[in-house]
């Protein structure tokens, strides 16, 4: 198990879809909590392959949308965010354990 903080970095673009214009957008920087598990198996001496799952609580906002290219179609949304990350690997580790001598 582990936790810890999270950030992440969002841009919104409210699209026209008839044109695909981008009418409005709003970008922010957003902290939260996050909490994670994972595994990892040796099956060879040198390789080993891990699984990992992180969630990122990042919260709810309201947000200014400013309208593009003037402010004239500006709007304000309340935006939720919670990220699931999974991730699986294959590692091969590099010759063994370093032993000190004296």
């Amino acid at each position: 198990m582990k936790g810890g903080e999270a950030v992440t970095s969002d841009k919104y673009n409210g699209i026209d879809t008839a044109s695909s214009a981008i009418l409005d957008q709003a970008s922010e920087t957003r902290w939260g909590g996050a909490v994670g598990t994972g595994i990892e198996i040796g099956f060879t001496p040198n390789w080993s392959v891990g699984a990992e799952y992180n969630y990122l609580f990042m919260g709810t906002r309201t947000l200014n949308f400013d309208g593009v290219p003037a402010a004239i179609l500006s709007r304000t949304e309340r935006i939720q965010q919670n990220v699931g990350i999974g991730l699986v690997r294959l590692n091969y580790h590099f010759g063994g354990p370093v032993v000190a001598k004296y």
